[in-house]
């Protein structure tokens, strides 16, 4: 039995099911906070402030719930690439990634009240294959990646586009690094099995 609620600040159904595969029992709040980058904000401090601010944004209407918020950037060339929202701008934004190395940053902060706050940032890089148009616009009519960042998802079709990847937890690409946050949850005093 955990001490407290567990609340996923997220309506990101990708999150809502990486962390359904703890076990635990949770709910999912919208979090209300800005998303825009502030300026000259670099994607490692962009996406631990993001994550914190949603976290903030639940917990202030949940005292004493465990509150989980994280986000993520895709990076290529020092650009973000954001969530790509049209067919068009997905195969847009595969073309560029095409036989290239695209650097995902993950956010992730559990709030353990308002004065206990955790965060940390997981990095994730993955190289292309090389992509001809073909196999990008048969992509993404397949999967419709318009709400993950990269245009892809590395838990369906997407993985099939990649040459090679890295990181230190594969969950970080899918939007939420569960080896990351497990141990957050244990210092927050939740048991996972």
């Amino acid at each position: 039995m955990n001490p407290s609620p567990i609340i996923l600040a997220s309506t990101s159904v990708y999150r809502r099911m990486l962390l359904t595969r703890l076990g635990l029992t949770f709910d999912c709040v919208r979090p209300d906070c800005a998303e825009d980058p502030l300026p000259d904000e670099n994607p490692h401090n962009l996406v631990a402030r993001l994550s914190e601010a949603k976290a903030r944004s639940v917990a202030v209407h949940h005292p004493g719930a465990i509150v989980i918020g994280s986000d993520q950037v895709a990076v290529l060339d020092h650009q973000v690439m954001g969530k790509p929202l049209t067919i068009e701008n997905a195969v847009a934004q595969l073309r560029q990634a095409s036989g290239r190395q695209v650097v995902f940053y993950t956010g992730v902060c559990c709030l353990g009240g308002l004065d206990d706050c955790q965060v940390d940032v997981v990095l994730t890089w993955v190289h292309f294959r090389t992509l001809n148009v073909d196999t990008i616009d048969r992509y993404v009519a397949r999967d419709l990646p318009l709400d993950c960042a990269g245009s892809f998802k590395s838990e369906g079709l997407g993985i099939t586009l990649f040459e090679k990847m890295g990181g230190d937890d594969p969950t970080a690409l899918m939007g939420l690094p569960l080896m990351r946050l497990c141990r957050m949850l244990e210092q927050a005093g939740v048991t996972i099995y």
